[in-house]
């Protein structure tokens, strides 16, 4: 064996004394003197002591420039981590801060790195206002075009659209096709065919009370027949019925409620002219009366256009008041021209 060789041999060996000293003496840096130290450096590289001495300077920068408690800036955060990521004896060269804070600090930054990385890229660049205006005109005024004759028409002009896009806007261009009829269409097509009935009370000069029973046709809110009465009953019901129903114009549904003067002589009547009565439910609140606003559509005799007057001495039909029969006053019908609420047909009495 030559010199040289056992020259580096004993090189070797003493290097590797070293680097065992200093990995146990790192763990334990209290135990370390400042003789040990320096001796340890010598084997260290010198990029290391570089990395080492940046960190130390700059933690006395921060000590330097707060008076009391160290303020360390995000850029100060961020160079504190990354000088550290460069050097393995990190934890023993922080002296203001603890390395779980380091730690704490280099997981938010790659957090915030991947969740930069991780942002949707940019796709296709959107639509010109000037071609969606152009799609949504042509939907417009051809409402039998779909999207494929639109890109159709659209590639005549020079543009290009995907047939994917043009559906998009063409669901605000155009209204929903009704699937059926709506509940709106049902009640203007069958209102022609109802009717409602009901009574209303009054009192007269002398506190009297009267009975009105009035019918209400639905489609044109005209009051088809009006009657006056002191004494309701059903056979004077069931007269009324058939005073309003002459020569077979008669309505195919006549709603009323439940009170006891429709007896069993009006539903014969309503049986005989082939109409179906329809009651309204029992306790329920919330479902309007038997004709819609009744308060407005029949008022009171003297406020309508058509005058009833009633005398002292007489009932309401004139007879007098001996008169076994009840005492009746009908009003003709009336149905051209107004109502006798002075309102057009058609529309509610205001």
């Amino acid at each position: 064996m030559s010199i040289a060789s056992f020259y580096h041999h004993g090189v070797r060996l003493v290097m590797r004394v070293l680097r065992l000293l200093w990995s146990r003496l790192r763990l334990r840096p209290a135990a370390a003197t400042h003789l040990t130290g320096t001796a340890t450096d010598f084997v260290r590289s010198k990029s290391d002591l570089v990395v080492e001495n940046a960190l130390l300077r700059h933690q006395l920068v921060v000590l330097r420039r707060s008076s009391k408690r160290p303020l360390l800036t995000p850029a100060d955060r961020t160079l504190l981590v990354l000088l550290a990521g460069r050097l393995q004896s990190w934890r023993h060269a922080l002296l203001i801060i603890q390395p779980d804070t380091l730690l704490r600090w280099h997981r938010a930054g790659f957090r915030l790195f991947w969740k930069h990385k991780s942002q949707p890229k940019p796709g296709r660049p959107p639509l010109p206002e000037v071609t969606i205006r152009l799609i949504q005109e042509m939907a417009a005024g051809n409402p039998l075009w779909g999207a494929e004759r639109i890109r159709g028409e659209l590639l005549k002009l020079g543009i290009h659209v995907a047939k994917r896009t043009i559906q998009k806007y063409l669901r605000g261009a155009r209204r929903p096709r009704p699937r059926g009829q709506t509940w709106t269409t049902i009640l203007r097509t069958q209102a022609k065919g109802i009717w409602a009935c009901d009574f209303l009370h009054y009192t007269d000069l002398f506190f009297r009370p009267l009975f009105a029973f009035f019918i209400v046709e639905h489609a044109t809110r005209c009051v088809v027949h009006l009657g006056v009465t002191r004494h309701p009953t059903d056979a004077w019901v069931a007269q009324q019925l058939r005073e309003a129903t002459p020569y077979g114009q008669k309505p195919k549904f006549l709603i009323r409620d439940n009170d006891t003067k429709f007896g069993a002589a009006f539903a014969r009547v309503a049986k005989a002219s082939g109409i179906k009565i329809v009651r309204t439910p029992v306790q329920a609140p919330r479902v309007p009366g038997s004709c819609p606003h009744r308060g407005r559509a029949a008022p009171a005799p003297g406020a309508a256009r058509v005058y009833h007057v009633l005398q002292p001495g007489q009932t309401a039909s004139g007879t007098p008041p001996g008169d076994s029969q009840a005492a009746t006053g009908c009003l003709s019908r009336r149905r051209v021209g107004t109502d006798p609420c002075g309102v057009r047909p058609g529309r509610p009495a205001s």
